[in-house]
């Protein structure tokens, strides 16, 4: 068995099946829905998926909390007692606090357990972009290869991990600052929709803007279809904000076009969903650059 655990956190929207088989330990991040405190844990115990994005849609609130450096700290410990490393790839530090947290408790508990290795990295990757890498890692993990080895992989793969996003509703964006508001309301007029990609520095930056529906679909596909790596022979993870039907159709195109033969769909958690909104259609893939 392996001598170290992957902690990380539940920014990468993978599901609680597929983590539990990858045995990933999970930190759940927290937001606050019309005032009231919820875990983001992967299974969605407090709240269905399909309920939090339909009190989006009706106007409800909701803010989001990144993890402590304590609930990081305490998680670490418990398995470096037990005489195993820890290897925490994290959630964007372009986007949230959360790497930066990880990163303390790593620096302090190392000065407690030196003869542990405890390595903590930015992935520069949200969403199932994180999960999408995580994935890879943890499945290294579980043919055997090493705490180093597998660090060295994330480090040197991260940047090829694409991440490429369409909205539906503007006016999401603009509550977080990404679009102003005459932006949002001339585009929202137009049926304007932006096609997005997270950055080298983790960041989320607008690339352009598509009229009407299918065409910012089909423009995600699009965009793999320049820069992915063997599209044929690899997995592709696609995650979205309660619209399961447009992403089994970039699904389908990714296949017809591409011939690419697995993918996997999930729901944009809360944390990234409340700033995203319903309707965000995000596509992740391995290729030549991001």
């Amino acid at each position: 068995m392996p001598n170290y655990v992957i902690v990380t956190d539940s920014s990468c929207d993978l599901n609680q099946e597929i983590a539990e088989q990858l045995e990933l330990k999970v930190l759940p991040l927290s937001f606050h829905l019309d005032g009231k405190e919820h875990k983001n844990e992967l299974d969605w115990p407090e709240i269905t998926p399909e309920k939090f994005y339909k009190k989006l849609r009706e106007g409800s609130s909701c803010t989001t909390s990144a993890v402590n450096m304590e609930s990081f700290k305490n998680l670490m410990e418990t398995y470096l007692k037990e005489g195993l490393d820890v290897l925490c790839p994290c959630f964007s530090s372009g986007l949230s606090g959360t790497y930066q947290a990880a990163k303390m408790a790593g620096e302090e508990l190392t000065a407690l357990y030196p003869e542990r290795k405890i390595y903590v990295i930015d992935t520069l990757c949200a969403s199932l972009g994180q999960g999408l890498l995580i994935w890879y890692a943890a499945n290294q993990r579980l043919n055997g290869k090493s705490i180093d080895e597998v660090r060295d992989w994330i480090e040197k793969n991260k940047l090829h991990l694409c991440h490429w996003f369409t909205v539906d509703d503007l006016n999401f964006l603009k509550r977080g600052g990404r679009v102003n508001s005459a932006a949002a309301l001339f585009g929202t007029v137009l049926g304007i929709k932006p096609v997005m990609h997270v950055d080298n520095n983790g960041h989320l930056i607008p690339i352009s803007k598509v009229r009407g529906r299918k065409a910012s679909l089909d423009s995600l596909v699009d965009h793999m279809a320049q820069t992915a790596t063997d599209p044929k022979n690899q997995t592709v993870f696609i995650s979205h904000g309660d619209s399961k039907e447009d992403a089994e159709y970039v699904a389908n195109q990714i296949k017809e076009r591409l011939g690419t033969k697995t993918v996997f769909i999930n729901f944009i958690g809360p944390v990234i969903g409340a700033h995203a909104g319903p309707g965000t259609i995000a596509l992740f893939f391995l290729g030549t650059n991001r």
